[in-house]
């Protein structure tokens, strides 16, 4: 994909390249980010740059979309598949498949007699003195050292600092980088997923491909029991996707059930599914109870078809490497909320994490970094400007501890909460630095006064630091945390101090906001 993407944009292509190709381009994205398919745009403008001929106008799903990207993809694809067989007619004696053909699973599970055999589920002691480098696939068995809430009890949120141990592990980070760890399924959810398909957890398989071109996943030890695969591979409290009630409905024997899932999988259906599934959060795990005798027909080696894996959680390092040499540091909010179905939904990483006591018993963590969209300048001279409201704090804690362990200052954090006593996230730390005069702190506790006051607010209230700094002093402008509001916002506020204490046209301003983009001197972190 790197080769035909480099290729693609090569500068000196002629203008005709793909005057006689046909193209079409699907994107999909989330609205609540500020470049919005991005790629699929750019994509689509250069095909057509280069001659290209559109089958269809460009396609972009939204994630954002009450009935999610499907309410474009459908659509489009119908769309797409029609014109292309108008096109490029099959040849004879070959048509195109049903939707409710069943394909060969992608596996096979061959079960063995000895029960002892397989991996087990407990910390990864085989990789605590690995030689490689901490990675997807052999992740480093973190040591959780402590857990402490940040928030007042009386807080409705809850948001813990979590510190991990990486002695001997190999990580190395810098501020800006985000740690990744594998979650897992809790213990209930395990018990029920084998009791409904009559598993034995302590049962040992190996996997064998169905076709020679697919191989095994990578992540999934050989030979493995049923425990470590559902705990730690299958995602069966993730919210199923449409493709999962199509495959559902394929091994239905119940006239009933079948009818609802086909409805759930048809384009016509998607608001019964949307209120069915997606509004109240319903779990792949409530989904299988609720058409139990579909369930009970599933073939098991059809598990890795119809159930995904569970993806590692993304959170920024909130501690420098500089100032803490064997530690790592999340901040976390716990993801936990109610809808009209009687159980809670839960975030999966940020309950199990919550859930463990590392004062009772070690407690291991596989976990390994990877480099954040966030860079830091390297001059020590440069002042940076940081926009942190909430757990968006965390990589500028991380940035902060950095630059003052080098002795670096023109530190500036705009950080914004509801209250001083609640959830003012190392509130005590940034006060400390700030007497000390390693750090300017502007502060909006958004509930302490009748009128809310946000980080917007302060960008503009201290507009005139603000331009100083970007315009004479050269400083980097940082922004990170919740993807929906804040983000344009405060860009907005930016642009407005670019007029009121620079003089400049909302064009100029626009334009100067472009450059210090493309100077890295402007970043973003967001997440939805």
């Amino acid at each position: 994909m790197k080769k035909f993407w480099r290729f693609i944009f090569r500068r000196n292509l002629p203008a005709a390249s793909l005057s006689l190709v046909n193209s079409a381009v699907l994107g999909l994205g989330d609205s609540s980010y500020p470049k919005f398919n991005f790629i699929a745009k750019k994509l689509n403008k250069r095909l057509m740059q280069l001659g290209s001929k559109n089958l269809l106008p460009l396609g972009l799903g939204d994630d954002q979309h009450d009935l999610g990207p499907d309410a474009v993809i459908d659509p489009w694809l119908k769309d797409f598949w029609a014109l292309a067989l108008r096109i490029y007619p099959l040849p004879p004696g070959l048509a195109v498949l049903g939707d409710h053909v069943i394909l060969p699973s992608k596996y096979s599970l061959q079960f063995e007699r000895d029960a002892s055999n397989g991996s087990a589920v407990g910390p990864y002691v085989t990789n605590k003195h690995s030689t490689c480098p901490p990675s997807s696939l052999q992740p480093f068995p973190a040591r959780m050292v402590t857990i402490e809430r940040v928030t007042d009890e009386s807080h409705f949120q809850d948001v813990r600092l979590i510190t991990f141990d990486v002695t001997d592990s190999g990580i190395q980070y810098s501020a800006g980088d985000v740690v990744m760890i594998e979650p897992r399924n809790p213990a209930d959810s395990v018990d029920q997923f084998c009791q409904l398909f009559h598993l034995d957890p302590h049962k040992t398989f190996t996997l064998k491909p169905n076709d020679p071109a697919t191989p095994a996943p990578a992540r999934l030890p050989q030979p493995c029991t049923v425990q470590y695969l559902v705990e730690r591979y299958l995602d069966i409290n993730a919210v199923p996707r449409r493709s999962f009630f199509q495959l559902l409905s394929c091994f239905s024997t119940d006239e009933m059930e079948q009818e609802k899932l086909q409805e759930f999988s048809s384009a016509e259906g998607q608001e019964e599914l949307y209120s069915y599934c997606n509004r109240l959060r319903r779990t792949t795990l409530e989904v299988l109870f609720d058409f139990s005798r579909t369930t009970a027909a599933v073939p098991v080696d059809y598990l890795f078809d119809l159930i995904p894996e569970i993806r590692p959680r993304a959170f920024s390092i909130a501690s420098s490497q500089l100032a803490q040499p064997k530690h790592i540091q999340i901040l976390m909010a716990v993801v936990q909320y109610k809808t009209k179905l009687k159980k809670p939904r839960c975030g999966l990483c940020s309950c199990w994490l919550a859930a463990q006591s590392p004062e009772k018993g070690d407690v291991y963590v596989p976990l390994w970094v990877k480099k954040g969209l966030l860079q830091f300048p390297a001059d020590i001279d440069t002042p940076v400007i940081m926009v942190g409201p909430g757990t968006g704090v965390a990589p500028f804690r991380a940035a902060i501890q950095e630059r003052v362990a080098s002795g670096r200052k023109g530190n500036y954090l705009f950080f914004g909460c509801r209250g001083k006593t609640k959830d003012f996230f190392c509130g005590a730390e940034w006060e400390d630095l700030q007497q000390r005069g390693c750090l300017t702190l502007y502060t909006a506790f958004s509930r302490d006064q009748e009128h809310k006051i946000y980080v917007q607010h302060l960008i503009k209230e201290h507009g005139d630091v603000v331009w100083d700094l970007i315009r004479n002093k050269k400083a980097n402008f940082y922004i990170a945390g919740n993807a929906k509001m804040m983000p344009m916002q405060v860009t907005d506020a930016l642009t407005s101090v670019f007029q009121s204490e620079g003089g400049l046209s909302n064009t100029d301003s626009e334009n100067l906001l472009v450059e210090l983009e493309r100077c890295k001197r402007f970043q973003t972190e967001t997440w939805s």
